[in-house]
């Protein structure tokens, strides 16, 4: 199974370096890749540049760098810059976010899905020919970088309605979700993104999806701890939806729990719904955080193996 880790959790008390030292820990443990969010914290490009000069295979992105708040131009330039730091290992995620937290910027969240196709063919053109000269609905941008030792990364977008995931089959490389369950992610993203990127001649896209993982015999308990941890999504639209769509009333529900051979089972599921890759974002369950860590941990290095 192709797994990845979506991290990016600072305990407190901790260096912000203890974030590298993970990194180096999850490449050194054989995970595919290392993923963190661009939230109210730390910035996580500027992670995964430090990140890069300390590690040599494994792939790191950021799922996902809200676009609004960001020039195109700006974060092409950082992007390149931290892509060639990592030594071509960077997959920039992107997305829209959501209305309520930028329009708190003093930002208007107007036409997400054609704000994105733009958006991402700029940075794509800047990247990868060092120049544009864009005319679009939304942006009109002529400009030009030069980042030393630049090469082309692979751009995700955090696409989950179908006019988003059309504009990631024809612009991006895929797709990269969060609180997205096997039905839906079964029948409507990869059916949607792949019928897309095949109308537009373009190759099968990555369907990345973020997932909410526990080991614990008490899946009860498991799910209830995963809504005291992830419970706040259930009140975002763009989550709700895709919630409500597979059946659930919370956003704990979504969290694949239970022993081994079930989250086994579970994760491969997904597989099997059309997902290229699964990142777990691990959390704890029952009265000793630290071990049960390190039984989802373990599970895990023994499937990203497998």
């Amino acid at each position: 199974m192709r797994i990845g880790i979506y991290g990016g959790n600072v305990r407190r008390g901790r260096p912000l370096t203890s974030l590298v030292d993970e990194i180096v820990e999850k490449e050194a443990e054989g995970f595919v890749s290392y993923w963190m969010p661009q939230v109210h914290m730390f910035d996580a490009l500027t992670m995964i540049g430090l990140a890069g000069t300390k590690t040599s295979t494994i792939e790191m992105g950021t799922a996902v760098v809200p676009s609004y708040p960001r020039h195109p131009n700006a974060l092409a330039q950082q992007a390149a810059t931290v892509n060639s730091l990592a030594s071509g290992r960077l997959v920039l995620g992107i997305g829209p976010s959501h209305a309520p937290g930028i329009e708190a910027l003093g930002l208007k969240y107007d036409r997400p899905a054609q704000h994105m196709r733009e958006y991402v063919s700029v940075i794509r053109a800047l990247t990868t020919e060092g120049q544009v000269d864009h005319e679009g609905e939304i942006y009109r941008i002529k400009t030009a970088i030069a980042v030393p030792e630049a090469q082309r990364f692979p751009i995700v977008m955090s696409a989950l309605a179908p006019l988003m995931l059309k504009a990631a089959a024809e612009v991006a490389d895929g797709t990269v979700t969060w609180m997205v369950g096997r039905k839906t992610i079964a029948e409507n993203t990869v059916p949607r993104i792949t019928k897309a990127a095949a109308a537009a001649g373009r190759n099968a896209p990555r369907v990345i999806v973020g997932l909410p993982v526990c080991v614990h015999d008490d899946k009860e308990q498991a799910i209830a701890r995963a809504n005291q941890v992830f419970g706040h999504y259930y009140t975002l639209p763009n989550y709700r939806r895709q919630l409500d769509n597979e059946g659930l009333s919370s956003a704990g529900e979504i969290a694949v729990v239970g022993d081994e051979a079930d989250v086994g089972s579970q994760l491969q599921e997904y597989f099997d719904a059309g997902a290229t890759e699964v990142l777990a974002s691990v959390f704890p369950a029952g009265d000793d955080s630290r071990a049960s860590f390190a039984r989802t941990n373990e599970l895990l290095k023994s499937l990203a193996s497998s």
